[in-house]
């Protein structure tokens, strides 16, 4: 079986648009160019392969492809470790779901969420009095959270399954862009996560459903997605402007559970003694207590 050529070949193309032939030293040759970036000749060269070899990769047309050219292909594309492992990802060979949207009726209505073990559960509420936590699964899916988090930015316990999802609240809730003061970039790390997890989960229909309905709601997201941007999302820094207590200033990690394939634990935290952790304690005050 092929690669996912929808995926394979607008990812190097835009990478390799993306680069400037110049600050690479690449002359323009005899013929004055008449497209941004790098040709696949030029790629190819870098890469040390033929190319028809390059063309084929892009193409999705390769069978096999060793991981020495992936490396070979990432460095001459000057990949991110995120960019490579995400090539190197969707040129592995194996079957990709449809991306066809579907309506509410359709086969996304019939998927199961993973269930979140008991022990991971109980770790959450432990953390309820300090530390807000959330469980997500692929597709950006919010699978399970403490009462913390749900009381610094989106309400999940009153939210319908379908909407419980990072990247649908983002770009569909109406309070999303209040919420997020930096919204662009909340938007932007978004839409490049769900890249990335498509490059994790190629045959899981419910990360193509959640990135199908998105296309068709936000031009938004639409724009974004188009830039092929790729990010794992591992950890950074946020700021969420909280109705109750003001703007929250928070660092954010997210772990993987090893015994969970799938299932990450992310947690926001503030540095001790700041005004963001004075705040949420007041927040962790009033948990079980109506807004």
């Amino acid at each position: 079986m092929g690669h996912g050529t929808e995926e394979v070949t607008p990812f190097l193309k835009t990478r390799r648009a993306a680069l400037d032939a110049a600050a690479l030293g690449l002359p323009d040759g005899p013929a004055r160019r008449r497209v941004r970036g790098l040709r696949r000749e030029e790629v190819a060269q870098l890469a040390g392969i033929s190319v028809d070899y390059y063309t084929r990769i892009e193409q999705g047309r390769a069978p096999s492809i060793s991981d020495s050219v992936v490396d070979a292909v990432a460095r001459a594309l000057r990949l991110t470790p995120d960019e490579h492992a995400y090539l190197r990802n969707i040129t592995l060979p194996h079957r990709y779901a449809e991306t066809t949207c579907c309506t509410a009726d359709g086969p996304a209505a019939r998927i199961t969420r993973p269930t979140v073990r008991p022990q991971i559960l109980e770790l959450l509420e432990a953390m309820d009095d300090t530390v807000p936590a959330v469980v997500f699964g692929p597709g950006l899916d919010i699978l399970a959270w403490n009462r913390l988090a749900a009381r610094i930015s989106f309400d999940y316990d009153t939210l319908p399954e379908r909407d419980l999802n990072s990247a649908r609240l983002i770009f569909l809730h109406p309070d999303a862009r209040t919420l997020y003061p930096d919204w662009p970039d909340v938007a932007a790390e978004a839409v490049a996560t769900l890249r990335g997890e498509v490059g994790h989960y190629p045959d899981l229909f419910q990360v193509h459903s959640v990135i199908c309905d998105l296309q068709e709601a936000s031009p938004e997201f639409r724009a974004l997605w188009d830039t092929q941007s790729v990010l794992e999302g591992n950890h950074g820094t946020k700021r969420i402007r909280n109705p109750e207590v003001g703007e929250l200033v928070l660092t954010y990690e997210s772990l993987s559970l090893s015994g969970d394939p799938g299932q990450r634990l992310c947690t926001d935290t503030a540095p001790r003694g700041s005004v963001t952790e004075e705040r949420l304690r007041t927040l962790a005050s009033r948990v079980g207590v109506p807004g």
